[in-house]
């Protein structure tokens, strides 16, 4: 599984989907990248275990809150879960850009 590459990644939020585009660059067990989107621009750091990502990111837009990403790559797609803090959980999906 390789994840490195750019990604258009959308998630099914309460408030509609809500998309971003992320670079992501894989070394063994981790990974860094960037994102940008209607939250903000980042940098990213995270795990790689097997074919799944894991990250977080704390977001100012539309409000504080810090968000917990799974990812799941197969190919050249993704599918996951984004821990909305105290508003639950949105599906994610992605597609290599």
């Amino acid at each position: 599984m390789s994840a490195d590459g750019n990604w258009k990644i959308t998630i099914s939020t309460p408030m509609g989907p809500q998309e971003v585009a992320a670079k992501i660059t894989t070394s063994g067990d981790s990974f860094t990248g960037e994102t940008s989107g209607r939250m903000g621009d980042q940098t990213i750091s995270g795990k790689v275990d097997g074919d799944t990502l894991s990250w977080s990111m704390q977001i100012t837009q539309p409000m504080p809150m810090t968000l917990e990403f799974e990812a799941k790559v197969a190919g050249d797609t993704m599918s996951g879960n984004v821990k909305l803090g105290a508003f639950g959980n949105a599906p994610l999906s992605g597609v290599r850009a």
